[in-house]
């Protein structure tokens, strides 16, 4: 059984870097042919997909957010990290790390953690 636990500040002041840590256990981020995701969900609004990294390191990013959108991983924590600069309130909602989705940038996912809301604010 994979568990992701999402962990980060949960308020972020307007023009910082969000950055958030997923903590994966039950499966190595390095396994072949696995995606390792970023969704988030505004309030009120639906999943949107902010990127992935895969197994051999490859990411891959949201064209709507690709300017400011940065994941990278720590093998040896067995842990990946989004980071998302230049943050205004509109980034403001829950965010999820995910595995097994359906597709490299789909919302629908197997295993996806509990979620944590960030709001930008100051």
């Amino acid at each position: 059984q994979v568990q992701l636990q999402e962990s980060g500040p949960g308020l972020v002041k307007p023009s910082q870097t969000l950055s958030l840590t997923c903590t994966v256990s039950g499966a190595s981020i390095t396994a072949n042919y696995r995606y390792w995701s970023w969704i988030r969900q505004p309030p009120g609004k639906g999943m949107e997909w902010v990127g992935a990294i895969n197994y051999s390191d490859r990411t891959y990013y949201s064209p709507s957010l690709k300017s400011r959108t940065s994941i990278s991983r720590d093998t040896s924590k067995n842990q990946f990290t989004l980071q998302l600069s230049s943050v205004t309130p509109e980034d403001t909602a829950v965010y999820f790390c995910a595995t097994d989705c359906r597709s490299q940038s789909d919302v629908v996912c197997d295993y996806r953690g509990q979620g944590i809301q960030v709001t930008v604010s100051s």
